[in-house]
């Protein structure tokens, strides 16, 4: 999973380098992301969230006690029944998105140009919504069955939509905002068409079925809907950000928008990939009662976890203005932009660690069928989240939001690794944060001879992509053999097993 998502991530940022180069930092690419805010939010409601935490463990209960034949009937049931909702809530989304703009971004009123480009983007995009739903259920139906690089590598085949339309219709149409929008929505295709061959090979089928009154669809939907409550929380959290953005100076949106895709490269490749890799196993021993397993499993799970996330987050912080100048730099995006982009980045580091730790823990709540206790967690934390914002924000700009958005995903993880604690009772909390002091250790120490290293040359002109980008590779190689050095000096078990890990897949063994 962490090979698929990291190849869709970087498919990713070929796509905003593009993005970031057509439409650069204005008005012009504040419409577009606040269009896409829209479609976003189902994608992170249902591809990477409720779906899976509702879906994976009534189908592993059904692979387990019923067979799998009982659960392939139930997808089937549960694919028509979020084909024929998706299909109506497109459908309203369409209609009402001048309503929906307005919500999200009131500050756009008083442009009518920038207001209408807006919505006419939304429009455009809507469709994506239906694409990324029944996507969601094929891959929540491959998990269950421990299949997990297709389903991970569907969101690749998004970003190949998204970058072929651009080779496609960048020349024949002006308006390049709108041929971005016309990408999404080809690229949610791709992501759902991309599943389908391996859904079929393991006998599931997509032939309509009408049986509403299925338990397992009620199963399923009794767990769906406080995890999609608390997904939709933390999602009101950005959409709040961006209200309060579209008030800021002109750029500060994309600003925002840009980070947080940088941050979600690690929070992405480890944080979605481990939560829902180890949902199956963690639904299983739930299943059997054996708690003992499924808490060995999350300890283990975590703690590998931020062994990985640390460094990543020391890393950006130090690297931050280079990448971002790689990446973005190019075209309409300037040295104005990158600054901007990076100033966010740094305040959103903070909370990377917390991010990708929610992941985890909010899955082990949803292998044993507990979708309240996050979103008990998620509503607290949004009113933390709204009031840093707005205090912040007078002090600091877009970079206050940035700063409350870290800090809120903090206490959500403090809070939910507290109640997890007390569910489980045999949690090796300090075995957890030993484990994190030295990992933290040797973090700190990579990341002050990548700060060192990048200070040799300058990064503030555009141009010489090529070169930056070997030496900023390069860079990065160093600060990984400094940073596993450290830990094998200090014996971190967890790199110990990243190491063999890597060795048995390299030499076979």
């Amino acid at each position: 999973m962490t090979t698929a998502t990291s190849i869709s991530r970087l498919l990713g940022f070929v796509r905003d380098m593009l993005v970031a180069k057509f439409l650069g930092a204005g008005g012009l690419s504040d419409s577009f992301f606040v269009a896409f805010r829209v479609p976003n939010l189902l994608r992170e409601l249902f591809a990477e969230g409720s779906m899976s935490s509702g879906v994976i463990p009534v189908l592993s209960q059904y692979n387990a006690t019923k067979g799998p034949q009982a659960a392939a009937g139930l997808v089937r049931v549960v694919f028509t029944f979020i084909s024929i909702l998706s299909g109506l809530v497109c459908l309203a989304g369409i209609f009402f998105a001048p309503q929906i703009v307005n919500l999200i971004a009131p500050g756009f009123s008083s442009n009518a140009d920038k207001f209408t480009q807006t919505v006419m983007l939304t429009r455009v995009m809507v469709p994506f919504l239906f694409f990324v739903s029944i996507s969601a259920i094929v891959m929540g139906a491959l998990n269950s069955r421990k299949v997990f690089f297709i389903p991970a590598m569907a969101s690749a085949w998004f970003n190949i939509g998204i970058i072929s339309a651009i080779g496609a219709f960048y020349f024949f149409l002006a308006d390049h905002s709108l041929v971005v929008a016309i990408g999404v929505t080809i690229g949610g295709f791709f992501q759902f068409a991309s599943q389908v061959p391996t859904f079929y090979k393991y006998d599931f089928s997509l032939k309509p079925d009408f049986s509403f009154s299925h338990p397992g669809l009620k199963q399923i939907g009794l767990l769906i809907l406080p995890a999609t409550l608390g997904t939709a929380v933390s999602q009101f959290n950005i959409f709040f950000s961006t209200i309060l953005a579209s008030y800021l100076p002109t750029g500060s949106i994309t600003y925002l928008y840009y980070a947080m895709r940088l941050i979600q490269f690690p929070v992405g490749v480890f944080g979605v990939a481990m939560g829902m890799a180890v949902l199956p196993s963690l639904s299983e021993h739930a299943a059997r009662g054996d708690f003992d397993n499924l808490t060995k499993d999350f300890t283990f799970s975590l703690r590998l976890l931020f062994s990985i996330t640390l460094p990543s987050m020391i890393g950006l912080i130090s690297l931050s203005q280079p990448i971002v100048n790689v990446l973005f730099q190019h075209g309409h995006f300037d040295y104005l932009a990158t600054q901007g982009t990076t100033t966010a980045l740094l305040y959103y580091c903070t909370g990377i660690w917390a991010m990708v730790g929610v992941r985890v823990v909010a899955s082990t709540f949803y292998s044993m069928q507990d979708t309240k206790t996050p979103v008990r967690a998620a509503v607290f934390t949004l009113i933390i989240n709204i009031a840093m914002s707005v205090i912040l924000m007078e002090h600091l700009s877009f970079a206050g939001l940035a700063l409350s958005n870290a800090l809120s995903s903090s206490a959500n993880f403090l809070i939910l690794f507290y109640y997890l604690n007390k569910k489980l009772r045999h949690i090796a909390v300090r075995g957890i944060v030993w484990s994190i002091m030295k990992t933290l250790l040797s973090s700190i120490l990579m990341g002050i001879a990548g700060w060192y290293l990048v200070n040799i040359r300058q990064w503030d002109t555009s141009g010489h992509f090529v070169v930056k980008s070997l030496y900023l590779t390069l860079i990065i190689g160093v600060c990984a053999a400094v940073y596993f050095s450290a830990a094998h000096v200090l014996k971190s078990e967890e790199t110990g097993y990243i190491i063999r890990m890597f060795k048995r897949k390299i030499v076979g063994r």
